[in-house]
């Protein structure tokens, strides 16, 4: 832990000094400022503002919905919570692929409006172009190879990607690429462990896993996921780290039973 309290601001160098050393890099979402002060002062070394929001926080199917106003509310509303972690902002599906300009102007106004400090894009080689645009501008960027929840429409499905040859070598390539293009780390999701394992060897560039096993350089996890606050996701990769669903919930019935039995407020609770 000592590691982490001399570090007064995460930045992308840190993390890259963290891999040369050999320290794993701790990853979480947060959507709020209220929930990015928790995360940011337990000595969280990123948090991702994910478009998983569209999930976990809006109740849509999947991440498409979302759009880049929702993504810079959430960025701006984590940032003013933020003290030590470096905050990266997924850019939301529609406003970067196939379309470099767009992806530059998009990526500008998370950095400008929101206060964010890196964005993260799904892909590899096909949008090498937004990637290489974006970095002109001096904003620095995060990959994601793997499952791509982006592209949940091509997969058709969230199961594990990579497992045959043909894929596994996209892959390797694409990370090679994403390094060579300028990313400062990658994000592996869903992948088979010797795999990243693998990738995280070939490059010099941070490789954070989510179920993608133990021989990376990090690992993320959906903040709502390792809380317990969502029930229904139950992937082999999950740690819950608490049951905050049926704890919050047998709080609210107890406040529900304490105001219909006249229970609170009680003669101290008033004035």
């Amino acid at each position: 832990m000592s590691v982490h309290k001399e570090i007064k601001r995460i930045t992308t160098r840190t993390l890259q000094e963290f891999k040369q050393q050999g320290i794993k890099i701790s990853m979480l979402t947060a959507y709020d400022f209220s929930m990015a002060k928790i995360i940011d002062s337990a000595g969280m070394d990123v948090i991702l503002v994910g478009d998983s929001a569209s999930n976990v926080m809006a109740g849509h199917e999947t991440t498409l919905p979302i759009t880049l106003e929702q993504m810079i509310y959430h960025a701006s509303s984590v940032v003013r919570g933020v003290e030590r972690a470096l905050v990266v902002v997924d850019l939301p599906f529609g406003y970067y692929q196939g379309n470099s300009r767009l992806a530059l102007e998009s990526a500008i106004r998370i950095m400008k409006e929101a206060g964010a400090h890196a964005v993260k894009l799904e892909g590899g080689s096909e949008i090498r172009e937004s990637i290489e645009r974006i970095l002109t501008a001096g904003i620095p960027v995060m990959g994601h190879l793997g499952l791509t929840p982006q592209s949940i429409y091509k997969f058709g499905t969230y199961t594990v990607r990579a497992k045959e040859d043909v894929e596994a070598r996209k892959l390797i390539e694409d990370a090679i690429l994403l390094e060579k293009t300028g990313c400062f780390a990658i994000v592996l999701e869903k992948i088979p462990a010797h795999l990243a394992t693998e990738v995280a060897k070939k490059v010099q560039i941070p490789v954070i896993g989510i179920g993608a096993g133990g021989g990376v350089d990090g690992q993320v996890l959906v903040s709502h996921d390792m809380l317990g606050i969502t029930k229904e996701f139950k992937p082999r990769f999950l740690r819950r780290y608490l049951n905050l669903f049926d704890e919050v919930q047998s709080a609210v019935k107890q406040y529900v039973d304490d105001v219909k039995s006249t229970n609170f407020p009680n003669n101290e609770e008033q004035y």
